[in-house]
């Protein structure tokens, strides 16, 4: 199978003032930065971009610069999970309203719900959104496991499914949904969290969210296409820089993805509480590693020069 929506998916932070409210401006520019840099799809707001620190207000004006940025250049998916149906139902139709591609979703937020419940949240909340959506996978985050009767279900009977997004970072899962996807007969790609794509592309997946890709897309375009092209050697040895990176960018997450973003002439403002600031000592560490790992010569600076694809 070769998913339509094979690829990096950007997943980019939200940006805010000294004051504490949305760069919108910003915000369009790291839009067309991640375009520019070969993402497959931008999705907005994850919980990399603070989600769940902003207002529903917030979140709907960033949906409408997502999509008037992205231009129609890659298909633009709008973040609407919430704990209740009808709240997630409201951020969907506003997805629909200002032209989005589709729709992010997880089971909901805190609630034991049974399979019958997941599965009517899942087809209501799709039924009043664009049209195509990205089922998001992350007990951790959810407390909800979406075992694979329910999300065969929820393949067969929620119509416009493009892609799912694992964030379990546990294979057996992974592999079991790549394999409930190829047997379903439909196009959906399988996206692992985060970069860890030699463990996951073998096996059915199709790409990833990218934690990294706003700091450093060209360490993540260069795993990515020596994992599809089965060069497992370059991949290896890439792979292993990436994770040394992630290790990087998800301690204290988000704050020190927007960090590395300023090293690299990206400043995109600090993060919301109760999210804090990096320490001094945290910001010396991560300046180190990214000289240490070649970002600081060999990715791009400022809002411009993009990277081949």
């Amino acid at each position: 199978m070769n998913p339509s929506y094979a690829g990096i998916v950007g997943a980019p932070v939200t940006p805010f003032k000294a004051d504490n409210t949305v760069d919108f401006d910003t915000f369009a520019k790291q839009v067309n930065f991640l375009v520019e840099n070969g993402v497959r799809l931008i999705a907005h707001p994850m919980h990399i971009g603070e989600s769940v620190n902003m207002t529903d207000d917030e979140r709907k004006e960033l949906a409408r610069v997502l999509v008037q940025a992205a231009a129609g250049r890659v298909p633009t998916f709008v973040h609407v999970s919430h704990a209740g149906t009808d709240l997630a139902i409201a951020l969907a139709s506003h997805a629909a309203k200002v032209g989005a591609t589709g729709i992010v979703l997880m089971p909901p937020y805190h609630w034991r719900s049974s399979d019958a419940a997941i599965l009517e949240h899942y087809r209501a909340v799709n039924a009043a959104g664009p049209g195509k959506m990205i089922v998001y996978h992350n007990p951790k985050a959810t407390n909800i496991t979406l075992m694979p009767g329910v999300l065969s279900e929820i393949i067969e009977k929620v119509p416009g499914i493009v892609a799912i997004k694992d964030a379990t970072f546990h294979m057996e899962t992974f592999t079991d949904i790549c394999e409930l996807t190829a047997s379903s007969g439909k196009d959906i790609a399988v996206y692992t969290g985060i970069e860890f794509l030699l463990t996951s592309i073998p096996v059915g997946g199709s790409g990833c969210f990218s934690a990294i890709s706003e700091v450093a897309p060209r360490m993540v375009s260069d795993l990515f296409k020596a994992c599809m092209s089965a060069d497992y050697p370059a991949a290896r040895a890439q792979q292993y820089k990436v994770r040394r990176m992630l290790k990087v960018v998800m301690h204290n997450y988000p704050s020190t993805i927007k960090h590395c973003m300023e090293l690299m002439g990206r400043p995109v403002g600090n993060t919301r509480r109760p999210i804090l600031p990096p320490t001094p000592e945290e910001k010396a560490w991560a300046a180190l590693e990214l000289k240490i790992l070649g970002v600081l010569d060999n990715e791009p600076r400022g809002w411009g020069n993009k990277t081949s694809t």
